[in-house]
């Protein structure tokens, strides 16, 4: 497919959209977005520990018939999504080993490959790591009932309730007459002949359950959770350690990274993100605070510490002042669907690397590079340690990540590092320009993380009331992109916003 072709994005959906001033309290903010591997289903997850699942609707019913009839060109068919179900994954917990309180956000979500109908996602908090099954079961309700007479207040009630197949045996081979139907009472519904007086409206509803916990296995805050090709395995990485697990295995892993020190004034770098090979089960590769990504082979031995690769940009790691180690700590990581390119997000822009070819990126593209001159300032709101997620189309020609003022970017493989369309996530994406923004929140980096890069520059002799080009209070860090066609979901604050091109 040709890359040369610029997209043009709309509006498609919003889901949870407040007013402007509205408050949002803290454990509504979004803090993951993933969609299902085919593109069927797409998940959330919030601070307060919930998720939201969404599932996608068929394109064929979105335009009525005498839409169609009137158009002189085939209706432009992109993915829509329905709120299926929501459930709380992490509670707050308390490890009283540490006296250290662990909170319910949600860090990282991964769905899993599927054997049947039934939904298999990983979901991870700063410590703990939870499988759960997400099936349905079709629901029958009493539409309409004409009682008789003699029946009681307590059957009535009774015959009002909603009955869930599956539950119980069902009494015939097809599993659609429900076993209470026979043992009825013979008052409670007049039978055909006396009239059609109740009608059966089935329906579906979605059933979510914990199926296994993986915990007391990170000692710090996971920041990715990875599945491996294999259909068996997947990756939990936190600041210094990588582990291993197998997912029907819940009490064991294996450690195959492990970055921490004899003493830990030695520590030099942090793990910031992990993530499996598309395609071959025995590669991995992982990023690092120093700006490092690292691919790594799991057959050379059991503890990888030698690295089969390892992609750094020379050009950049000539000025290694202290503000250029901070801001070339890469956020995020994705393979491309060919296995052969990775993008990867630090804070002033994305890069592409060729897996050939570990002295250089091939493209740089520039996200937050009018924030150049502000860098001690951020430093100072917290902002510099923000960590922005990046995605990738499916033919890895188009490549997107977040800013300030609620905007993100799409970048092509063909245009220049400034070609960037800027959107912003409302109903009207393409009303912004580029550089008009900046949020000002903590931090999302660990406090273990950041005090690595405060280290003896509490002071920067810099002016904190320096005025900042942007608006720090509103960011887009979390975005994800379709994986079959041109369609991104982010997310702003508790807002769920998407647009297809």
């Amino acid at each position: 497919m040709s890359s040369s072709v610029a997209l043009e994005w709309k509006f498609s959906q919003v889901f949870g959209e407040k007013f402007p001033g509205e408050k949002v309290d803290d454990v509504d903010l979004i803090s993951v977005v993933e969609f299902e591997s085919r593109g069927d289903y797409l998940a959330t997850g919030d601070h307060g520990g919930r998720v939201v699942l969404f599932k996608r609707i068929d394109g064929k019913n979105l335009h009525p018939r005498k839409e169609l009839e009137h158009m002189d060109h085939p209706a432009t068919v992109h993915p829509r999504y329905f709120y299926k179900t929501e459930f709380q994954s992490h509670e707050l917990e308390f490890d009283y080993l540490k006296s250290l309180e662990i909170g319910e956000k949600i860090n990282k979500l991964r769905f899993c490959a599927t054997p049947n109908n039934s939904l298999f996602i990983l979901f991870t908090n700063d410590r703990t790591i939870k499988l759960w099954k997400v099936s349905e079961c079709k629901v029958k309700r009493v539409k309409e009932m004409e009682l008789s007479p003699n029946v009681s207040s307590e059957n009535a009630l009774l015959s009002e309730k909603s009955f869930v197949i599956g539950l119980n045996e069902s009494s015939v081979q097809n599993g659609n007459h429900l076993e209470w139907i026979n043992k009825k009472p013979r008052s409670v519904c007049p039978t055909p002949e006396e009239g059609p007086n109740m009608i059966f409206n089935v329906g579906e509803s979605a059933v979510a359950r914990c199926r296994r916990v993986y915990a007391h296995a990170h000692d710090y805050n996971i920041n990715s959770i990875s599945n491996n090709s294999d259909g068996e395995t997947f990756i939990s990485a936190d600041e210094l350690r990588i582990n291993l697990w197998n997912m029907e295995v819940s009490n064991q892993c294996f450690n195959i990274v492990d970055l921490k020190p004899l003493h830990m004034e030695d520590l030099i770098e942090v793990i910031t993100s992990a993530e499996f090979h598309p395609d071959y089960c025995n590669l991995l590769a992982y990023s690092s605070s120093r700006g490092f990504i690292r691919l790594v082979d799991m057959r050379q031995s059991a503890l990888c510490d030698q690295n089969a690769k390892i992609l750094l940009d020379h050009e950049a790691r000539g000025s290694r002042s202290f503000f250029a180690q901070i801001i070339a700590s890469i956020s995020d990581i994705k393979f491309a669907k060919d296995g052969r390119h990775i993008l990867s997000r630090d804070y002033m822009n994305l890069k592409l690397w060729d897996l050939h070819m570990e002295s250089s990126p091939i493209a740089i593209f520039k996200i937050n590079d009018y924030l150049q001159p502000k860098i001690p300032v951020l430093y100072n709101h917290d902002a510099i340690f923000d960590k922005f997620d990046c995605c990738i189309s499916r033919d890895g020609h188009h490549f997107a990540s977040g800013s300030y003022s609620n905007i993100f970017i799409v970048f092509s493989r063909d245009g220049g590092q400034d070609d960037g369309i800027t959107l912003e996530a409302t109903r009207n994406p393409n009303r912004v320009s580029r550089c008009q923004t900046a949020p000002r929140t903590a931090g999302l980096l660990s406090s273990f993380a950041r005090g690595l890069n405060r280290r003896g520059h509490d002071n920067t002799g810099s002016d904190a009331s320096d005025e900042i080009p942007c608006d720090l209070k509103s960011k887009l860090i979390h975005l994800a992109w379709h994986p079959t066609t041109s369609l991104i979901a982010c997310a702003t604050k508790c807002s769920l916003y998407m647009y297809y091109a």
